[in-house]
């Protein structure tokens, strides 16, 4: 079993490699990943990807917004990749995003931890977001526009 170490170097690996140059496939990723050393598996490689909140926009890999741009609640970074917020009844949102970005926009909202969001659930374009209640839902939807001018 990799130790965090290990992990945390390959993972170190990827951001560099999105960052210096264009990766349109996981295979890609893991042959240049293999050229560096690494002992990876295609499942692994897509692992890393979801856990580091990779996108993947207009048939290539991007790596992930800065963290710390998330901590704070500023999201405004992948305002590019939200198309649109619309209330779906009294208490659930749909986000509606680029191809390949869903993922990694809701996993932004889950650690940007607003008062206002129970939980969201994510597919390739779209992400569900609970509220607890209509009022919640109205907050949310005012900082979704402030954000994403979704």
């Amino acid at each position: 079993m990799l130790t965090d170490h290990h992990q945390h170097e390959r993972r170190d690996a990827i951001l560099s490699i999105l960052g210096n140059g264009i990766v349109r496939r996981q295979a890609e990723l893991t042959q240049l990943l293999k050229k560096r050393g690494f002992a990876v598996t295609q499942s692994s490689v897509s692992r890393d990807l979801r856990e580091l909140g990779v996108l993947k926009a207009s048939g290539r890999y991007l790596p992930p917004p800065p963290e710390t741009a998330h901590a704070h609640g500023n999201l405004g970074s992948l305002a590019p990749f939200v198309r649109s917020a619309r209330p779906a009844g009294a208490t659930l949102t749909v986000l509606r995003t680029s191809t390949g970005a869903a993922q990694s926009v809701a996993v932004a909202l889950d650690k940007a931890e607003w008062p206002e969001v129970v939980g969201t659930i994510s597919g390739d374009d779209t992400i569900f977001i609970a509220t607890a209640d209509p009022r919640a839902q109205q907050r949310l939807l005012a900082r979704l526009r402030e954000h994403f001018g979704a």
